[in-house]
C-alpha cells in the first residue's frame, strides 16, 4: 500500500484575546487538551500528492464535474455536498440508473485527517478514496478509460492538468484525476468555536456547552471520539457492550475476514454531527438525541439520562463549523469527441 506516514504536526495552542495564560488556564481546557487537537491552519498534504494551487483547482473542477460518471449525472458534490456539510442527508446515497449502496455517505469535509477512508477503512488516504467511486458499478460506474476519454477530449482540461502535474509524460491519467479531487478535499477543513477553545479562548464556549464537554469527558466518550477529528482516528466495534438489533453489516469484517472484525467501524468524526444526518453506517437514525442515547447504551452500558444527552448536545452543536466560502467552478465544454453519456 503506498501510504506515507502523514505527520499531523499538532499545531500550536495559540493564545487569543481573552484566553487562559500560564496558571490561569482552567482545569477543563488542560482535560481537554489531553484528548483533542484544533484543526491545522492549514491543508495536510503528502509526499505521495503535494499540493499546489493548480492541482486543487483542478480539483474542485473535477469534485464538481458530473462528466466523471458514466451517465454524465453524478458527480462527488452529489453525495458528498458541500452545501450541507459534505453529505447528501439521505440513508443511503442514489448512484447508477438508480440504484444504491448499504451505507450511509459520510462527510468529506475534514476527512484527509482521518486515520483512514469510508466506514470499512478501506481505502488509506482520501487519494485513494477519491478513486473508488468513480469507478463502481452502484456509484458514478465509469471505467478508467472512459474517464481519461473524457477528460483528454477537452482541451481546457488537457491544459490544466498539465500545469498541475508539470513534467509528468502522461498528465491526463485516471490516479491523477483522483489525486487532484483528494488535493481539493484535504482543504476542506471547518474550524468551530472547540477550536477556538482548544487554542486558548475559553470564552469561545459558553456555560452549557462547557458543561457538555466534562459530561463527554466524564462518561469517557473520548476512548473513542478524540484527536483532531473527535473522531475518525480508530476503529471500534458498534455495540461493544450492547448490539442494536438494527446492526447487521459486517463492517471491517468484509476487508479483513477476521471475525474479530465483524460489525466493527471508523469511529465517525462528530465534527459537524449536527448537520450530517441521518447518522450511523446504515443512516438509520434522523434525531440526533436518538443517536447519543443509542451510543450510551451500544458504547458505554449506560442509559443517559435527558439532563446528560442535553448536556452532551449542547457541546456536540459547538463543534459545527465554519461554513465553507465555496464558488461553483465553471467547468469547460465537451467537444465533439468526447464520449457521450451511457445510462445503461
Amino acid at each position: 500500500m503506498k501510504r506515507l506516514a502523514i505527520a499531523l504536526t499538532a499545531s500550536l495552542f495559540f493564545l487569543a484575546p481573552g484566553s487562559a495564560r500560564g496558571g490561569e488556564m482552567s482545569g477543563l481546557l488542560a482535560q481537554a487538551r489531553q484528548s483533542f487537537l484544533p484543526l491545522p491552519d492549514k491543508p495536510v498534504f503528502t509526499e505521495y500528492n503535494p499540493g499546489n494551487e493548480a492541482k486543487i483547482t483542478l480539483g474542485k473542477m473535477l469534485y464538481f464535474d458530473t462528466r466523471l460518471s458514466k451517465s454524465n449525472t453524478i458527480s462527488c458534490n452529489s453525495c458528498h455536498n458541500l452545501a450541507t456539510a459534505g453529505v447528501d442527508n439521505n440513508p443511503v446515497s442514489t448512484g447508477h440508473m438508480w440504484t444504491s449502496g448499504a451505507r450511509n455517505a459520510p462527510t468529506v469535509l475534514n476527512a484527509s485527517l482521518h486515520i483512514a477512508q469510508f466506514w470499512d477503512g478501506r481505502a488509506e488516504d482520501v487519494e485513494e478514496q477519491a478513486a473508488m467511486p468513480i469507478t463502481n458499478p452502484v456509484e458514478m460506474a465509469a471505467t478508467e478509460k472512459l474517464v481519461v476519454e473524457r477528460l483528454g477530449s477537452i482541451p481546457q482540461y488537457v491544459s490544466l492538468f498539465r500545469d498541475a502535474f508539470a513534467g509528468e509524460d502522461k498528465p491526463v491519467s485516471f490516479i491523477n484525476a483522483a489525486k487532484a479531487i483528494a488535493a481539493f478535499e484535504r482543504t476542506l477543513m471547518t474550524p468551530s468555536r472547540f477550536d477556538r477553545f482548544l487554542k486558548g479562548d475559553e470564552n469561545a464556549l459558553d456555560k452549557n456547552e462547557k458543561a457538555g464537554l466534562a459530561t463527554f469527558l466524564s462518561l469517557k466518550c473520548v476512548i473513542c471520539h478524540s484527536g483532531v477529528g473527535v473522531g475518525g482516528g480508530a476503529f471500534m466495534k458498534f455495540g461493544l457492550l450492547e448490539k442494536p438489533d438494527f446492526v447487521t453489516d459486517p463492517g471491517l469484517f468484509d476487508v479483513t475476514g477476521n471475525m474479530r472484525d465483524m460489525h466493527v467501524f471508523k469511529v465517525p468524526s462528530l465534527r459537524n454531527v449536527e448537520l450530517t444526518y441521518p447518522y450511523f453506517n446504515n443512516g438509520i437514525v434522523w434525531d440526533l438525541s436518538r443517536a447519543v442515547r443509542i451510543m450510551g447504551k451500544a458504547q458505554l452500558g449506560v442509559e443517559l439520562t435527558d439532563e446528560q444527552v442535553d448536556s452532551l448536545i449542547y457541546f456536540l452543536k459547538s463543534l459545527t463549523g465554519a461554513p465553507l466560502q465555496i464558488t461553483i467552478p465553471n467547468l469547460p465544454p465537451s467537444t465533439v469527441s468526447t464520449p457521450k453519456p451511457d445510462l445503461n
